[in-house]
């Protein structure tokens, strides 16, 4: 049975922080808030954890549905190569409701990548989830609260206790989420950005 703290969305309580930091470094499975829907998390080296989420939402770790949150824009080159074009669009878009995928670097763990080699990553523009990625080491890997069966990820923090919190080690309460997910956009390509879902966020500038 897991712990359900409630945080402050703007000012994160720093016990909270470090007590996540804690249970995502002993492998344990954290609920987080983002700037669209909760989050799964765990750290990106973590087998047992992204092991036991994948269990939870009933998928093969090996369809790689996770992508990454970085507490800051300067942290996304650990874990993905850069060129000067792709750094002025995140730096436009970036903390924000967005997942750009990248060419990965040799920071990402395998089990995350796809064939392609490349990896979806977040600066979402929530204090939460920047500081708790800060105390787990500068990165964790998340998947929507999305269950088998839902139409939508679980945004009510009273259904996630009672459906999820014997099933992971900590929920931060952070009252009612989301339920859009991020815009996804495609930066790995030659070709330019390519909008690949629509979500949370202004895409007018990803479109032709």
């Amino acid at each position: 049975m897991g712990d359900r703290l409630r945080i402050h969305p703007v000012t994160p309580q720093r016990r909270f922080v470090d007590r996540a930091g804690k249970v995502l470094a002993d492998h344990g499975v954290v609920i987080l808030p983002t700037d669209t829907t909760y989050a799964f998390t765990a750290r990106p080296g973590s087998k047992a954890a992204l092991e036991k989420i994948s269990r939870i939402k009933q998928f093969d770790p090996e369809r790689k549905l996770f992508s990454l949150i970085v507490p800051d824009l300067s942290d996304i080159a650990r874990y993905a190569l850069v060129t000067n074009h792709s750094y002025r669009i995140l730096r436009r878009f970036l903390p924000g409701p967005y997942t750009f995928v990248l060419p990965a670097s040799r920071e990402v763990p395998r089990i995350l990548l796809s064939k392609r080699k490349t990896i979806g990553l977040r600066v979402p523009d929530h204090a939460v989830c920047r500081e708790v990625a800060q105390a787990a080491g500068g990165g964790l890997l998340a998947t929507s609260l999305r269950l088998p069966g839902d139409e939508y990820p679980l945004m009510d923090p009273d259904e996630i206790d009672a459906r999820l919190l014997r099933r992971v080690d900590l929920f931060l309460d952070c009252d009612w989420g989301g339920i859009e997910p991020s815009t996804l956009v495609d930066l790995s390509g030659e070709e330019g950005p390519q909008l690949v879902r629509e979500g949370a966020g202004d895409v007018a500038a990803f479109k032709d």
